[in-house]
């Protein structure tokens, strides 16, 4: 009889558990979207809810080993829903979806040799002033990928993949905050809503996987002034200033990035080529081309 009894609390209690952890669970799905209202002003609307998306090349300048590289660089803005459970764009019309404000970057630039791709995305809620709802980046280059992808469900969780000896596959959980990667739609959406002084902030996932770093928070210095942005890593040795217009849509002028690259401090550099608002996933056919040389890539 004892048992019996026994075995009937240890059932309870695993099913308790489950319970729990499902409800857990629920509560880190559904945490992106509690939060602060935010309200959006018609000239917004009317801007980004107009079915176009805003793609805007820059003629780059890169620190790599040491040395400066030529490239491009393209920042693609675009609104769309997103499902909030996986966390994916959404296909269909459902009063559950989360509207965001997607940012895509792109970089490309040669080695000697052999060439860098690098892509960047970053989801901003924009009914509720919440963190980025998923943060990815994926690097290929002729000696293998790198690609990490950065979750909110309440605390960010991480998964990332590396050909690199002592990064290869990791999964990991951190603390829920701000993440550089969504700084520059935060930007697009208010200048005002960018945050200011001494915090804790995730870099760019980008500069920490090329740089072999630890991704986690790091103390940040940041400043707004008028029509600039600094973030300032103390322990990185590391500025990132974005200049941006002053007046909405406050569009992205350009950018620099001072770091250490070699054995001396180099800086980035990004300067705007040209703007098109257009809907672009349906300008696939060839006599769409030209487009690319108006944006000068």
């Amino acid at each position: 009889m004892q048992k019996k009894l026994f075995s009937f609390s240890s059932l309870s209690l695993f099913l308790i558990s489950l319970l729990v952890l499902s409800c857990k669970n629920q509560e880190n799905f559904e945490s992106v979207a509690r939060a602060e209202d935010r309200q959006l002003s018609q000239e917004f609307k009317d801007y980004w809810y107009s079915g176009e998306a805003e793609i805007t090349s820059y003629q780059l300048q890169q620190p790599r080993y040491g040395e400066l590289r030529s490239g491009n660089a393209v920042l693609i803005f675009v609104t769309e829903d997103f499902l909030p459970k996986v966390q994916v764009k959404a296909n269909a019309q459902n009063p559950e979806n989360l509207p965001v404000l997607k940012l895509n970057t792109t970089k490309n630039y040669v080695t000697g040799i052999y060439p860098y791709s690098i892509m960047s995305s970053a989801f901003l809620p924009l009914a509720t002033k919440n963190h980025a709802i998923k943060v990815t980046n994926s690097t290929q280059e002729w000696c293998g990928q790198m690609y990490t992808q950065l979750n909110n469900r309440g605390e960010y969780y991480v998964e990332s993949h590396s050909y690199f000896e002592g990064e290869a596959d990791q999964k990991f959980t951190l603390p829920r905050g701000t993440v550089e990667d969504e700084i520059w739609a935060l930007l697009r959406v208010d200048p005002n809503e960018l945050p200011q002084g001494t915090k804790k902030i995730i870099p760019s996932i980008e500069y920490l996987r090329l740089h072999h770093l630890e991704l986690r928070p790091y103390k940040a210095v940041c400043t707004l002034s008028n029509g600039s942005y600094s973030i300032e890593y103390p322990e990185l040795s590391r500025t990132l200033t974005i200049n941006f217009e002053k007046t909405f849509p406050y569009a992205i002028n350009g950018w620099t990035e001072r770091f250490p690259s070699g054995n001396q401090e180099m800086t980035a550099t990004a300067t705007r080529i040209k703007s098109l608002k257009t809907p672009y996933w349906k300008q696939n056919a060839e006599k769409f081309t030209n487009l690319r040389d108006s944006l000068g890539l």
